[in-house]
């Protein structure tokens, strides 16, 4: 099995599964229609943002944490059949306190 180790200020978030969606009268919405979820955890982090001074600045974000993230943030990567996002820290919107993993 292949592991992702993000570079610097990257990381690796596992997106959340999509919930199947109804519309009031039974309708099925279709995966191509639904929006993607902005919730993930994250499974990998770099060692810290580069500065101009050559130091490494810890990322706040740690492995386990769940996140927040803007609809357009990251790459989309797959891996071994499993769909990834890889994104800067700064692209994420909050850290989910308290948050039960669901995926």
């Amino acid at each position: 099995m292949a592991k992702l180790k993000p570079l610097y200020d990257k990381i690796v978030v596992r997106r959340f599964e999509e919930q199947e969606q109804k519309t009031p009268s039974g309708i099925i919405i279709p995966d191509t229609a639904k929006e993607k979820p902005q919730m993930g955890e994250v499974i990998a982090v770099g060692e810290g943002k580069l500065l101009n001074n050559g130091e490494l600045k810890p990322l706040k974000v740690k492995e386990g944490d769940v996140v927040l993230f803007n609809k357009y943030a990251g790459t989309e990567v797959e891996l071994d059949g499993e769909k990834y996002l890889v994104m800067s820290e700064d692209e994420v919107l909050a850290i989910v306190e308290d948050a039960k993993v669901t995926a």
